[in-house]
C-alpha cells in the first residue's frame, strides 16, 4: 500500500480546520501522512491542530517563524513528505471519506502523474450551494491555459514520475502556476468524474473577489509565463469565459 504524504497549509483557520484534519483522519485508506504547516497563526489554530498531532502520530506539525504565503507552506510540507504520492487540502475544505482510495486506485491503474477530481461548493456554514465543478477527461498545458479547472484540494502528484516540484514564491496564484510549470514540461493531467471535495466558499476569501483573481491570472500569463501580448490575451479570453461557464 503506497504512502500519501498530504500538505495542509493552515493560517487562522480555527473555524474549520477540525473539520478538514477530521476528513483526512476519516479516510477508508489509511496509508498516509498529514503535514500541517501553520503560517504564523495569530488565533487559536495552532493549539487544535496540537491536539490533533497528540491524537494521532501521523500528524506532522511546522510552524512558521513570520507569515510566509501558502507557496512556502507548502515547500515546507514538500520538502517533509516522504510519500510516492503528494496530496495537498486547503485548511477549510473537506474530502469525503473515499477520496484517497479512489485516487490512488485511480493514479496505479492509468499510471498518471497527476490527478484531480470533481468538487462541491458549499458556503463558510458548510451547507451546500447545489453547485458541482465537474473535472474533465484530460486536460495539457495549452489546455490548462484556457480552463484552470484543477482544484487544489483535489489533487495528487506521483512523485516518481513527476519528480521533485515546488511552488514558485508569490503570494496569490502558486497553485496555478505550479500546473502551469508541470503541464509544460509534457505531463498530462487525468480527470476523476467522483466529487470527492467540498470547496469552501468564503466570502473574505482571495478567490471570492473575481477581478482580483482575474488580475493575478493575467498576471501569471503576461509576466511570469511571459506568453506574449496576443497569446496571452487569446488564452485569458477562454479563461474568463470557462471561469464564468464554471460559476453559472
Amino acid at each position: 500500500m503506497e504512502k500519501i504524504s498530504i500538505i495542509l497549509p493552515s493560517y487562522n483557520s480555527s473555524n474549520f480546520i477540525s473539520e478538514t484534519i477530521e476528513s483526512v483522519i476519516n479516510q477508508t485508506y489509511q496509508n498516509w501522512e498529514l503535514i500541517i504547516v501553520d503560517d504564523s497563526s495569530t488565533d487559536n489554530t495552532v493549539s487544535i491542530i496540537k491536539k490533533y498531532c497528540e491524537q494521532d502520530f501521523r500528524i506532522k506539525f511546522y510552524l512558521n517563524d513570520k507569515n510566509c504565503g501558502a507557496a512556502i507552506s507548502r515547500n515546507v510540507g514538500l520538502k517533509n513528505a516522504s510519500g510516492r504520492f503528494v496530496s495537498f487540502i486547503d485548511s477549510d475544505d473537506i474530502w469525503s471519506q473515499e477520496k484517497i482510495e479512489i485516487q490512488v486506485r485511480f493514479m496505479l491503474s492509468s499510471k498518471t502523474p497527476i490527478s484531480f477530481t470533481s468538487y462541491n461548493l458549499i458556503n463558510e456554514n458548510g451547507l451546500s450551494l447545489n453547485k458541482v465543478i465537474n473535472s474533465v477527461k484530460k486536460i495539457d498545458y495549452k489546455g490548462y491555459l484556457k480552463n484552470t479547472i484543477i482544484g487544489m484540494s483535489t489533487s495528487m502528484i506521483d512523485k516518481s514520475i513527476v519528480g521533485a516540484f515546488k511552488f514558485i514564491d508569490i503570494r496569490t496564484r502558486q497553485d496555478t502556476y505550479l500546473w502551469i510549470s508541470l503541464l509544460k514540461q509534457g505531463y498530462t493531467a487525468l480527470g476523476i468524474d467522483d466529487v470527492l471535495v467540498s470547496y469552501r466558499v468564503r466570502d473574505n476569501s482571495i478567490s471570492s473577489n473575481k477581478f482580483k483573481a482575474a488580475k493575478q491570472v493575467w498576471f501569471l500569463y503576461f509576466r511570469l509565463e511571459k506568453l506574449g501580448l496576443l497569446r496571452s490575451i487569446y488564452y485569458f479570453i477562454f479563461y474568463i469565459f470557462n471561469a464564468i461557464k464554471k460559476r453559472v
